[in-house]
Order: C-alpha cells, then sequence, then structure tokens
C-alpha cells in the first residue's frame, strides 16, 4: 500500500496512491499515525473498488506523516559516511532528535538564512513506526514497522559543530523533508536491501545501499525501544551515506545555496525533491 498526504482547504488529507492516480480517503492523517497497524484492514476495506478521483500532480502534498509524536534521527550510521566526517565508527547507534517545525513535504521550499554558510544534504531511509514498542527483540522489531518513505536530514554544519550538540543545526525550520509516499512495510520487504541515491541539480552525489547501515533498521527500533517507548506515527531516520559535502576537502566543499534542489530515492519509495529558497 502506497499512501501520502496532501492539503486540501487549509487541511491535511490521506490518500491512497494507484496507478490511475489517487484515491481521497476518509480517515485523517493524523488518525491514521495514531493508529498506525491497526488502521491498515480499514483502510484496505473502503478503499477496495474506489475511484481514483485525484491527480497526484495537481496535489499540494504535506509531509507525508505530519505530525510525528516522536522524530529520532541517527548519525553516523554508514561507515564510509564516518570515515569521511572524520569520526570514529560509534560502538552504540548515535541517537538525536529534530522537532516538528523541522518537516516539510515533498516539493515544499526549504529557506535557508544568508548567515548560514554551511548548508548540507542527507539522504535518508525513514522507518515509521506502526504499534507501541517497548524493549522489543531485534528478531522482532521490524514487526513494528508501519511502512518506510525518503528523508532529506538537512543540515547547517557551522550551527551543528560549534557545539557538542547537534540540535541547533540540525532543526532548523523544513530541515527534514519527508515523502512523497509512506510505502507499507509489507510492500517495501527487507529495509536492508534498498538502494540509496542524492543527487544535487541532477549530479549524482550519494550513491549506497542499505546493506552498508552499521546498525540495522531492526536493531535501531530494538536498541531505541529500549530506552524510551516507541508509540504509532513516531518516525526514524536511518542515517546518511557517504558523499556529502562535509566529506570532502576543504578547497572543494561548495555548500548549498538558494536555488540548489536535492533529490533522495531510496528503492522503490518514489522520490523526495526540495529546493532551497533565501529566507
Amino acid at each position: 500500500m502506497k499512501l501520502l498526504t496532501y492539503v486540501e482547504n487549509g487541511a491535511n488529507k490521506l490518500g491512497l496512491v494507484r496507478d490511475g492516480g489517487v484515491v481521497p480517503l476518509s480517515i485523517s492523517p493524523d488518525d491514521f499515525y495514531k493508529r498506525g497497524s491497526a488502521a491498515l484492514p480499514e483502510i484496505e476495506a473502503s478503499s477496495r473498488g474506489a475511484a481514483a478521483t485525484l491527480k497526484e500532480a495537481d496535489l499540494t502534498l504535506a509531509p507525508v506523516v505530519p505530525t510525528p509524536g516522536k522524530i529520532l534521527c541517527v548519525g553516523l550510521n554508514y561507515g564510509k559516511h564516518a570515515a569521511e566526517s572524520g569520526m570514529a565508527v560509534p560502538e552504540f547507534p548515535i541517537l538525536f532528535s529534530k522537532f516538528s517545525n523541522s518537516l516539510a513535504g515533498a516539493g515544499e521550499n526549504v529557506p535557508i538564512s544568508s548567515d548560514w554558510h554551511k548548508v548540507d544534504y542527507e539522504s535518508e531511509l525513514v522507518a515509521v513506526i506502526g504499534k507501541t514498542a517497548k524493549h522489543v527483540s531485534e528478531a522482532n522489531a521490524l514487526d513494528y514497522v508501519l511502512g518506510y518513505c525518503n528523508g532529506n536530514d538537512f543540515s547547517e554544519r557551522g550551527l551543528q559543530l560549534r557545539t557538542s550538540q547537534w540540535l541547533i543545526g540540525k532543526s532548523l525550520d523544513k530541515f527534514l523533508p519527508i515523502g512523497p509516499y509512506l510505502v507499507t512495510a509489507d510492500e517495501v520487504g527487507d529495509p536492508q536491501n534498498l538502494p540509496i541515491t542524492g543527487k544535487l541539480n541532477g549530479e549524482l552525489r550519494q550513491n549506497s545501499h542499505t546493506s552498508n547501515m552499521i546498525f540495522s533498521v531492526a536493531k535501531i527500533i530494538a536498541y531505541a525501544s529500549s530506552l524510551m517507548t516507541l508509540s504509532p506515527g513516531d518516525i526514524i531516520s536511518t542515517g546518511t551515506p557517504d558523499g556529502v559535502i562535509l566529506g570532502l576537502p576543504a578547497e572543494q566543499q561548495q555548500w548549498m545555496k538558494a536555488g540548489d534542489t536535492y533529490t533522495v530515492e531510496v528503492g522503490s519509495l518514489g522520490k523526495l525533491t526540495n529546493t532551497l529558497v533565501a529566507e
């Protein structure tokens, strides 16, 4: 099942994506993600035989998960990315958070200040929790996943590295676009078997595979659930591979600027494209 969230008359709506278009659903995105995996049979039953009355190209997309309870991110989760960043391979998943102000939808512009001189991109696979998870085992962790989407963990490196806490460089407005789709876990299959790419203005910059993660999606969920309760609608951005601007030699670092676009593509999750604009 492939779902998207779109804006209609100022409100977020949930749609089911089919080859012929989008089927509008009666359940709201907030209700759906709060219920998580338990809501899937209802959606399947209510949409069976329903006509696709909307054209995706005509829709304004919102963040596919518009109001997650928690936004967890994983740092340095690919060996080559840790190496290019000049940092050690972590012993445990490096967890940090972003806030809801950082969310953006596919196609949405990302504003940047003229004071920010080191804006970088990060293609990521995002896992969306579908059931309450506490102290789950790695063997069972993927049973708690509702689905997956693309994410771009935009970062302002000057702010990120100003202190040992990365928060301010990561939680700027619209610095975490997610979408365009939520693809349910059954359709995605093994989350460690997905190509992951990123293109800056059409130029391939990141080209890797989720099998290169240091900590698998299952390990991340098991670890996080040992520390806190994960709830339906929580999202986990699982880290970026090598190819970021930060990893280039200083003389080659040309940071992102207004007018630049970045496109993230993970497996069959669609294309997430966003453009930077002057604030």
